[in-house]
């Protein structure tokens, strides 16, 4: 996608070359019948220095490119409207890339999900402490199948984990009737104290979303913007803080089961040779999931009760929801869950609405500058 926007500011650059030579006398330019002023001719150039400088700085992935595209299709349609009769079906390519210059300058904005997001990770990181191995005495507690998992996971021996960053990718829909849509996600997890950072993107018939999860403190939020202007979502309140524990939770298990070993937040009760529940406690929040375990060790299935369905982040329905696992990927001797999915189990049947592949993971990050 971005390179594909790319070229086409690029060759928009490049047809505003013709209008300057037209003017300057450089070539004789048969499309272009009426002549074109001389000033007029450098605007033309101007407007193709602009929009080639922001196709290379997008290339190059930097955030800015919009700083030279929005002045350029100022200009650009300005100069169209001098020379309507010849240019007027430039009009096209500025309307096309109206929307994601306006979208790059709003994601500047310090306001921005990409900010808040990226300074709230400044923030937990620069409380990032040193941590001990985990030991075989560390997993005493547990009931087998967990200690099991655990050993599975490749965590003893290792440090413990005190935070992650993970980069998924795949699809998502959000009601019963949604299309699905390709999406890539950024997550950090932080575990003393807790705290989870979740950032989203995808895209809809072409027009952007964004999606921010965060838990932070005492409370928990969900928001939704679609072309990174109007908010479409805005989640909080009692029920969001309850059903983010139980995401902060799934993710201990699904992402960093050395996390699991804690005995200040999760009591275990042995549920057979294969099953374990865990009652996780956070900021005087109890929720309870069931886990299933294969015979080899890993973790199969994740389903609790005390998570909410909502479609507009205001009217909530309680539903079990569960995250069966398809797979796992090694990372530095540890083991991660690679494919996931996520489900909502409604009385008319299962509403799988996420499948994710894990496609990064970094454990124990230092505090550095994002």
């Amino acid at each position: 996608m971005r390179f594909a926007l790319g070229v086409l500011i690029g060759l928009h650059g490049v047809i505003h070359l013709l209008g300057f030579a037209k003017a300057w006398g450089l070539a004789e330019l048969a499309q272009l019948s009426r002549p074109i002023s001389r000033p007029a001719g450098l605007l033309w150039l101007l407007c193709a220095a602009g929009f080639l400088a922001a196709a290379i700085l997008l290339w190059q992935g930097h955030g800015s490119w919009w700083r030279p595209a929005l002045p350029a299709v100022a200009v650009s349609q300005f100069v169209i409207l001098l020379a309507w009769r010849d240019a007027k079906f430039g009009t096209i390519a500025n309307l096309i890339l109206v929307l994601p210059v306006m979208a790059a300058y709003l994601e500047a904005r310090p306001a921005s999900y990409g900010n808040r997001f990226r300074a709230a990770v400044r923030e937990e990181l620069a409380r990032v402490r040193d941590a001990g191995l985990v030991t075989e005495e560390d997993l005493n507690h547990l009931p087998p199948p967990v200690r099991n998992y655990v050993v599975f996971a490749g965590a003893v021996g290792k440090p413990r984990i005190h935070n992650f960053r993970a980069v998924f990718e795949g699809e998502f829909r959000n009601g019963l009737d949604s299309p699905w849509m390709k999406f890539t996600a950024e997550q950090y997890n932080f575990f003393d104290p807790p705290a989870r950072l979740f950032r989203m993107q995808a895209s809809r018939y072409g027009v952007p979303m964004e999606a921010l999860h965060m838990f932070r403190g005492e409370a928990a939020t969900m928001q939704i913007k679609v072309a990174s202007l109007l908010q479409v979502v805005d989640a909080r309140g009692p029920e969001m803080n309850r059903a983010e524990t139980v995401t902060l939770l799934n993710d201990m298990c699904l992402l960093a089961p050395a996390a699991l070993i804690d005995r200040e937040r999760i009591l275990w009760e042995a549920e057979g040779p294969f099953s374990a529940v865990a009652k996780f406690t956070h900021l005087g929040i109890t929720i309870t999931a069931r886990l299933e375990f294969a015979a080899s060790g890993e973790l199969t299935g994740f389903v609790s009760n005390d998570r909410f369905f909502s479609t507009d982040g205001k009217h909530m329905e309680n539903y079990p929801w569960s995250t069966p696992v398809k797979s796992y990927v090694q990372v530095d001797g540890r083991k991660a869950v690679g494919y996931g999915e996520a489900r909502w189990l409604r009385p008319e049947g299962e509403f799988p609405y996420g499948k994710f592949r894990l496609v990064a993971i970094e454990y124990n990050l230092a505090p550095a500058v994002l």
